[in-house]
């Protein structure tokens, strides 16, 4: 059952206060000061470390009936240090979607990011079940397109698919491929109806792709699974594996997606990916330009939060 509007904005409140109260001036670069009665941040400070009214960040906390936008819950989540768990919990609670659904997630763990850099040169990535990449490895972040090179919020197998020209000139079986990643879609969209973020994805492939829109208005489902890949890769040509899914969880839900090849050709094509993309960032480090975040043997999640605090690593996060 849904929680009743005025529930959820008290447990907003609540929680933005827990948050507030644990932080210390020092932690966000700020003076203690003398006179400090308020344990952690005042309201005040975190108004100006999120760019809001005070007023308005003081009626948040106060519950009151008022509408918070994405952006303003984006920068409210930085302010206040939250982690990948809290700030799910923070737009829930304000029934907002998240303009970064591809933010770090406590699903990916360091052994599972190191598992994504073991298993190269085998394309594997890790996704959740809106078809959001969350971790991935470089074979895989080359295996369609430069994945790296994609704004955080485009990485989804199901927009890359309706809209990415690269990703859809690598998939040669895409009139097949669509239908199947729509009819999966859906049946996985079943139990998250009413989250703001699943029908802000669809909102946005309807308005970005006339052939969604039609496949979408087919009601279609398909059951999850894997299948045979033949995909054309930019830089070693034609590959061909076996698309396997190994759930993390309950399914539908996290998941680790590996590319298993199948013949001799795609084993040594693959081999030859992770030479390409590992020569470039060599070639850019050796031009002085700054390589990037795949460049070293670590892992990281996607987003700037995540590529500041942790090493940066061949596994990247989507």
């Amino acid at each position: 059952m849904t929680a009743a509007p005025e529930t959820r904005r008290h447990e907003l409140a609540a929680f933005l206060r827990s948050r507030r109260e644990r932080i210390t001036p020092e932690q966000v670069g700020l003076p203690r000061g003398r006179r400090r009665r308020t344990p952690g941040l005042r309201r005040e400070e975190v108004a100006h470390l999120s760019a809001v009214g005070v007023t308005w960040y003081t009626w948040l906390e106060q519950a009151r009936d008022i509408q918070v936008s994405p952006q303003v819950l984006d920068a409210l989540a930085d302010a206040l240090l939250l982690d990948p768990t809290e700030r799910n919990h923070l737009f829930a609670l304000a029934g907002r979607a998240d303009p970064h659904p591809g933010a770090p997630s406590s699903a990916v763990t360091p052994a599972l990011r190191t598992l994504l850099e073991q298993l190269e040169p085998v394309p594997a990535a890790v996704q959740n079940s809106r078809f959001d990449f969350l971790a991935y490895n470089r074979t895989f972040g080359h295996l369609f397109c430069d994945l790296d090179a994609r704004p955080r919020e485009d990485r989804n197998s199901l927009w890359l698919a309706f809209t990415d020209e690269d990703f859809r000139a690598a998939a040669t079986d895409l009139p097949d491929l669509l239908p199947i990643l729509a009819g999966k879609f859906r049946a996985s969209m079943a139990e998250h109806l009413a989250e703001p973020a699943w029908k802000a994805l669809v909102q946005r492939l309807e308005a970005a792709s006339p052939e969604f829109r039609e496949i979408w208005a087919r009601h279609d489902v398909v059951a999850p699974g894997g299948r045979t890949k033949v995909i054309h890769n930019a830089h070693v040509g034609l590959l061909r594996f076996e698309h396997t899914n190994l759930w993390l969880g309950p399914n539908p839900g996290p998941h680790l997606v590996t590319y298993l090849p199948v013949d001799a050709e795609t084993r040594a094509g693959i081999a030859r990916l992770l030479d390409v993309v590992a020569g470039a960032r060599d070639g850019a480090a050796g031009r002085g330009t700054a390589p990037g975040p795949a460049a070293s043997p670590a892992t990281v999640d996607a987003g700037p939060a995540a590529r500041t605090a942790a090493p940066a690593g061949a596994a990247r996060g989507l």
